[in-house]
């Protein structure tokens, strides 16, 4: 694997021009002329070159097509043909997901001269919305890890802090959002690898609920659990996105109020050992709404029932290329989708009844609230390629701690959604919200009067 140069692993950059504008903001400025689409993928494209030796976000940048594309963009608003709020906007897509012309490559050796035909279902439906794709961002190879710093192109630099991961798998989609290069990005989540960057890098991060959007040109992880998810830096941006991913979405109701909200707080220490500091800001943005707080029994039973299903689904998928070229994956990658093949045929029905039987007690607890809640990760973004921290002086796993308070919810194909709530020790801090099956536009409604709380009160 190769390094990023060690000369940037101090200070922040997440100053970029696209972090001080919405989608709304910039789609008001094209229709008022104050801007043109050409104007922002020019700077789009800009910042992402001149942030490639820092963060390293990207795998491939499309100047060329992404330039055509704003300028067929400014044609159409100056004809009047309008494509709704995301015509003339940059967004950039993770190397999982097929763009036509573009390689994907999956951050890995593997696949470094793989040129996609079509575009995946999800890129063509942001481009029949207007949306421009200026490239494809960074991945932990094959989306098979959680921390973001495996892959052929080197680690993915947490903007906020350059010498910490920013997670993964959807590290550069994350990356790009949280330094202003782009305002929202494309990643997929199986385990958690929209929402775990989300909260390392301080946006915000939707896993949708299974099967809501098409994963038609994405390359698999574990079929049961991937779907396509968004990085956005504001709950209304995330939902501009969804309206245009998702049939029937349902728009934001004006001046809703979130009074009625009842929330249940799942303590985050009944499931992973959890640093205080973090559940302490994450409880504490979602505290006026709390109906009650309780532990989740059989923690060990949903990490065995995950790392079977997803390992043997992964190792399915990867099977005929360990046995022809195995020297190619990275190390770390190679050795856990070996595991996944190691898997018996009566473990892996244990963890598809553990699953079910999870499946049946989660639905139980949304019966009476409105949302489950916990961190989205029980600690902060750990230095780059560390695979041990400590929580109350105990050292954890990095990869196995980073999932623990996000798989679970995959298991089961629910929508999950994770918003900053707070930094600790100069590092943004997530908190989680899970809801029922497809009450995605409802979970970013909450998330949005959160995000206001939160301004309010700072």
């Amino acid at each position: 694997m190769t390094e990023n140069p060690p000369s940037a692993v101090h200070g922040s950059a997440t100053g970029g021009y696209f972090s001080r504008r919405t989608i709304t903001d910039l789609a008001a400025d094209l229709r008022a002329r104050r801007v043109t689409s050409a104007d922002l993928i020019g700077i789009a494209i800009e910042e992402a070159e001149s942030s490639q030796s820092t963060i390293n976000a990207f795998v491939t940048i499309d100047v060329a097509g992404a330039r055509a594309a704003a300028a067929a963009a400014d044609r159409e608003l100056a004809a009047g043909a309008d494509r709704g709020p995301l015509h003339g906007v940059p967004i950039a897509v993770k190397d999982m997901i097929d763009v036509r012309g573009l390689p994907t490559t999956a951050s890995s050796r593997h696949f470094v001269n793989r040129i996609a035909a079509r575009d995946a279902d999800c890129v063509e439906r942001l481009r029949r919305a207007g949306a421009i794709v200026i490239g494809k961002t960074t991945t932990h190879e094959f989306a098979n890890g959680p921390t973001g710093d495996r892959a052929a192109t080197g680690p993915t630099r947490n903007p906020h802090a350059l010498g910490h991961m920013s997670g993964g798998s959807s590290s550069g989609s994350a990356a790009a959002v949280a330094a202003g290069i782009v305002p929202v990005a494309l990643g997929t989540d199986t385990g958690g690898s929209v929402r775990i960057p989300a909260a390392c890098c301080g946006v915000v991060g939707v896993r949708p609920t299974q099967g809501a959007i098409s994963t038609h040109g994405v390359l698999p992880l574990a079929s049961s659990m991937d779907t396509v998810g968004v990085l956005a830096r504001c709950a209304a941006d995330a939902h501009v996105v969804l309206s245009a991913l998702i049939d029937d979405f349902s728009p934001p109701a004006e001046g809703t109020s979130v009074a009625g909200v009842r929330v249940r707080w799942i303590s985050p220490r009944s499931i992973h050992a959890t640093q205080p500091s973090i559940a302490r800001s994450a409880r504490d943005l979602v505290a006026p709404f709390l109906a009650d707080e309780i532990d989740i029994h059989g923690a060990e039973a949903l990490r065995f029932s995950y790392r079977v299903i997803q390992g043997r689904e992964a190792h399915a998928v990867h099977a005929e290329r360990l046995s022809l070229a195995t020297d190619l994956y990275d190390p770390e990658v190679r050795e856990r989708l070996e595991m996944g093949g190691t898997y018996t045929d009566s473990q892996f029905l244990q963890a598809i009844a553990i699953r079910e039987q999870f499946r049946a007690g989660v639905a139980q607890l949304l019966s009476a609230v409105d949302f489950i809640a916990l961190p989205t990760i029980p600690f902060s973004a750990p230095p780059l390629f560390s695979r041990r921290v400590s929580v109350e002086d105990q050292p954890v796993d990095v990869p196995s701690g980073l999932l623990s308070l996000t798989a679970p919810w995959s298991l089961i194909g629910l929508p999950a959604v994770s918003i900053p709530a707070a930094d600790v020790d100069g590092l943004p801090v997530g908190v989680q919200l899970v809801g029922r099956s497809h009450t995605e536009a409802g979970l970013l409604s909450f998330a949005a009067k959160l995000e206001a709380r939160k301004l309010f009160e700072s």
